[in-house]
């Protein structure tokens, strides 16, 4: 015969004078009218705010390749977003080729064209430091800047901005040498 400890016996009782009383079993701790403006809540919410969340959301994703590629001057910058509007048109099916683009290098750009930036990243660091105070770290930026400008000119023929920023950064370079 078995024997059972008192403690057993007495977890073995209050066990079964649990079982023994009923409570009303319910599937929710609301009240039948709270779950019928829960449900109702939820399901405005559903049809009212998650169609433009999402469709917000699926245009937040799909334009990162194009911040990616302004980021990092990309010189094939509007290209990708072009890319990044038509993935858009086609439910995304050309996101991955943006993103893929805007994360790669230009070599075949850079060999064409002499550059694997975008002009824009001329004119913005260009205008900066013809115009700042000339300290040995800025000299360096205006020889090294005007050094790529220099052989983008000898692969093709500057935009006229650009040939601008760099006759400014010659004679910058010729003022701050002398």
């Amino acid at each position: 015969m078995l024997r059972f400890h008192k403690s057993a016996a007495l977890r073995l009782a209050c066990v079964a004078a649990l079982l023994l009383i009923s409570f009303g079993a319910r599937a929710s701790m609301l009240s039948p009218e709270m779950e019928d403006k829960a449900a109702n809540f939820l399901a405005w919410f559903v049809l009212i705010a998650m169609p433009p969340g999402a469709i917000a959301l699926f245009w937040l994703v799909h334009i990162l390749p194009e911040k990616v590629a302004h980021k990092k001057h990309h010189p094939q910058t509007e290209a990708i977003t072009t890319l990044c509007l038509l993935s858009l048109v086609f439910g995304g099916l050309l996101w991955p080729i943006a993103w893929l683009w805007a994360y790669t290098k230009p070599v075949g750009y850079k060999m064409a064209y002499g550059t694997d930036k975008h002009d824009d990243y001329f004119r913005e660091h260009g205008e900066k430091l013809a115009t700042s105070v000339g300290d040995e770290a800025v000299q360096k930026d205006i020889a090294h800047l005007k050094e790529e400008l220099d052989q983008m000119a000898k692969v093709r023929k500057l935009s006229p901005e650009l040939e601008a920023i760099r006759v400014q950064l010659s004679a910058r370079s010729q003022g701050g040498a002398a």
